[in-house]
């Protein structure tokens, strides 16, 4: 049954310095920006938050930028280098059609194009998608396997914290309650860029499972969809990076991921999937 909407407490902050004072003040309130997963939570009565803050109007979270020092050619070899900074509330639709991401990191596009249909991606964002904490969240394993950084803003300062460290459990992690995602950072990704979905259908579908890869001097490994939290497949990328062989490094896989049954799919489904798209990406960018 929906939630009424009477019983609900909406606070609008002109700026970033605003909405952390509200957050220090009531760290009770729960940040909404696009609402794509907020409303429907509200909607089938399944959410027990009541009290927002709304982030949307505040263009300070927003942008994607390199660290460029003056005069520095992004072509040049430095360039390449650069660090990337993504606002948290940067849309799908932005970072498809973003020339940087696409390349720097296309695999993060590749995701983003398969979040929902376009009234999603024209809502749905970025830092609301970390935030949102879901194992089933298209763009998590990209950043796990981007090693990105997450960077955390309150009244008492700004700190970042690795990607792969962010979180604690299901739908938990280190933010805290007067704390906003203000922003992603991601490295220079040297080697091939790889992702894949597997859903119901090829749109509009929560994913059964999620791969994001990067094959180059270290390779990175990661999958939603197998367990609590997004997965950093260490000891099957170690496998593989060592010359191993794709059956051991499968075997590795195993010991590593801890799918589930649910009403998408089975555990055991999602391990087969799991080792084949290893395999997959594998062949593919090893070339």
């Amino acid at each position: 049954m929906p939630v009424d909407a009477r019983a609900l407490a909406l606070q609008r902050p002109r700026s970033l310095k605003a909405a952390l004072a509200m957050l220090a003040k009531e760290p009770t309130l729960t940040p909404i920006a696009g609402c794509t997963d907020v409303m429907v939570g509200l909607h089938f009565g399944t959410s027990d938050q009541r009290q927002f803050i709304d982030l949307w109007p505040l263009d300070e979270l927003r942008g994607i930028t390199l660290d460029k020092p003056e005069g520095l050619s992004l072509r040049s070899p430095e360039g390449l280098s650069l660090r990337l900074r993504i606002g948290a509330l940067t849309t799908y639709t932005e970072i498809i059609a973003s020339p940087i991401l696409r390349k720097r990191v296309p695999m993060l596009v590749a995701a983003a194009r398969e979040v929902g249909g376009a009234q999603i991606q024209n809502r749905g964002t970025l830092g609301g998608n970390i935030a949102n904490a879901s194992p089933a969240g298209d763009t998590l394993p990209v950043l796990a396997a981007a090693d990105a950084r997450i960077v955390l803003r309150s009244t008492g300062g700004e700190r970042r914290v690795s990607f792969n460290e962010f979180y604690t459990g299901y739908r938990t992690s280190v933010r805290q309650p007067d704390e906003l995602i203000t922003a992603i950072e991601i490295p220079a990704i040297e080697g091939r860029q790889w992702w894949r979905k597997v859903g119901t259908r090829r749109a509009q579908a929560i994913s059964k499972i999620m791969i994001a890869g990067v094959n180059g001097p270290e390779v990175r490994i990661a999958f939603g969809s197998v367990g609590p939290t997004v997965l950093l497949a260490t000891k099957a990328a170690t496998v593989l990076a060592a010359g191993g062989s794709l059956a051991a490094a499968q075997a590795a896989l195993r010991e590593e991921i801890a799918p589930i049954d649910d009403i998408r799919s089975t555990g055991e489904y999602r391990a087969r999937v799991a080792a084949n798209l290893l395999a997959q990406f594998w062949k593919e960018t090893d070339e």
